[in-house]
């Protein structure tokens, strides 16, 4: 495989997505391939039992710039999107959904402002979201019990369509669960991050992995390693004297 880099790598971890796959490479190919610039994307198959290795091997011969990980059996979203960090070669790193609900419309904006260094990060906030009453509920608790533990004002934690400067995620360190973190890992870093609206669509294929105490449980487990964490941090500015 080569090494050589490109300037975006959007990575979108898929469990059992069959169906949205085709639909989803095929938007990112348009989006990016408007750009101008050189790309990659990457889809993490987190050990579907469904044929989405081999629907996405399809679309290899179609779209050049697909590279395809495997996971050898499912190891969760997180292990997902550090496999996908570990192997992007982008200036710029994407993470998106794989269910379609996220828009790779709202990407060029992201890229925009770490561009013009405004971030080192950019966030989404599903201002509007096309989900159901009781996902939208829970994922309004969850973010409230991110948010009361660790102390943040994060609007929406848990979106997954986030842009990253690559050379800040090598600190960005996961553990099982922490992907909802990300956005507060990278200011306990020192990283600059910004959360901007983004556009959220109704999911139309396929089924929701996650439910209410899911989002819940995991929220409050992981939100007290962060708050341990964000007490635990160090940080510090050396140089070397000169003689």
């Amino acid at each position: 495989m080569t090494e050589q880099s490109v300037d975006i790598s959007v990575l979108a971890p898929a469990y059992n997505e069959r169906e949205c796959l085709p639909q989803l490479c095929r938007a990112l190919n348009e989006t990016l391939g408007g750009m101008g610039k050189s790309y990659e994307i990457i889809i993490v198959d987190d050990g579907s039992t469904d044929d989405s290795l081999a629907i996405l091997k399809g679309l290899k011969g179609e779209i050049p710039q697909l590279r395809i990980l495997s996971l050898s059996k499912r190891s969760g979203q997180t292990a997902a999107m550090e496999a996908g960090f570990e192997a992007a070669r982008g200036k710029y790193v994407v993470t998106i959904d794989a269910d379609l609900q996220n828009d790779p419309a709202d990407i060029p904006a992201m890229i925009e402002l770490l561009e013009a260094d405004k971030a080192d990060m950019v966030t989404g906030h599903r201002h509007k979201r096309q989900d159901s009453w009781l996902r939208r509920f829970s994922t309004k608790v969850a973010n409230g019990v991110r948010n009361r533990l660790t102390h943040e004002t994060v609007a929406d934690s848990a979106c997954s369509l986030k842009a990253y400067k690559r050379q800040i995620i090598p600190r960005l360190k996961l553990f099982d669960g922490l992907h909802r973190f990300l956005t507060t890992i990278a200011k306990m870093n020192g990283f600059r991050v910004l959360e901007i609206p983004v556009n959220h669509r109704p999911r139309t294929l396929g089924k929701a992995k996650y439910g209410m105490w899911n989002r819940v449980f995991r929220s409050l487990r992981a939100a007290f390693a962060i708050r341990w964490m964000q007490k635990h941090t160090l940080i510090y500015e050396v140089k070397e004297l000169e003689d």
